[in-house]
């Protein structure tokens, strides 16, 4: 047998193992499935809320089809994807550096460490009024709403992440007459690549969820947009569609970073 063969035979997944592995999701899934059935079921069945059955899974599936088909949904979804992907982008320029010069300098982070935690417990829509007030466009706004969401837990895993570098590492790169450029390529930015995924997947989910309230100001677009449109017009089926879309978006983009992560984690070896 060739090592080729021998290796796809020892690698090789049953078809049935793979699916029973999944069994637990399924039926995770089934279960939220079936709580969503049943309060429809309740608020069809109770007079005083049967004007909300709209919320019911069979209506949200039939407005998020009618959605997707008429372009609306895309149009609201790109929409609030470009002002979290614009906010998580100066996030990031701003984090990562940021959290390398904290962890490699010992003074900085002690400077930094009161007033940064102070400001990461301040909740980001607390800046809505100053925002509004700074920037001349709504979009702007938003955006910087995001960055004050997203920027810390960047920050902090990045710090984390070069704390934890073995200083050999280091000193070997100085002992090879390494500059301090090459040292942050070929050294620093390797071992601290999965923290700094970590914290953008961290940065991610904030930011995500601070977008719909942030959208609830003057933008005309936009899945926030869309949530108080629907909910204006009494549009239930609508609103929960453009929900269902926020967590499938939500969690697919987390799915991502998760997949990203474990592909740039590396360890050393011996």
């Amino acid at each position: 047998m060739s090592v080729t063969a021998l290796d796809t035979t020892t690698y090789r997944r049953d078809p049935m193992q793979v699916l029973r592995d999944k069994i637990p999701m399924i039926a995770g899934v089934g279960v939220l499935l079936g709580l969503w059935w049943f309060g429809g079921f309740l608020l069809r069945t109770d007079p005083a809320t049967k004007a909300f059955a709209g919320f019911a899974p069979g209506p949200a599936f039939a407005s998020l089809i009618h959605l997707a088909s008429t372009g609306a949904l895309e149009t609201a979804a790109i929409a609030s994807l470009g002002r979290v992907a614009g906010g998580l982008a100066i996030a990031i320029i701003i984090g990562v550096p940021a959290g390398i010069a904290i962890g490699r300098i010992p003074v900085l982070k002690q400077a930094t460490s009161v007033p940064f935690q102070f400001m990461r417990m301040i909740s980001p829509l607390s800046w809505m009024p100053i925002a509004v007030l700074v920037f001349p466009g709504w979009n702007g706004a938003i955006v910087f709403l995001i960055v004050m969401a997203a920027v810390w837990p960047v920050i902090f895993a990045t710090a984390n992440g070069v704390s934890k570098i073995d200083p050999a590492w280091l000193k070997v790169a100085r002992n090879l007459r390494a500059t301090p450029l090459q040292r942050l390529r070929a050294v620093i930015l390797p071992a601290i690549a999965q923290d700094v995924m970590t914290g953008i997947r961290l940065a991610l989910g904030v930011a995500w969820i601070v977008l719909v309230p942030a959208e609830y100001l003057g933008v005309s677009s936009g899945l926030g947009y869309a949530i108080n449109d629907a909910r204006d017009t009494l549009d239930y089926p609508r609103l929960a569609a453009i929900v269902l879309t926020i967590g499938l978006l939500g969690f697919t983009l987390d799915s991502l970073c998760n997949l990203i992560i474990r592909r740039v984690g590396w360890q050393r070896e011996g």
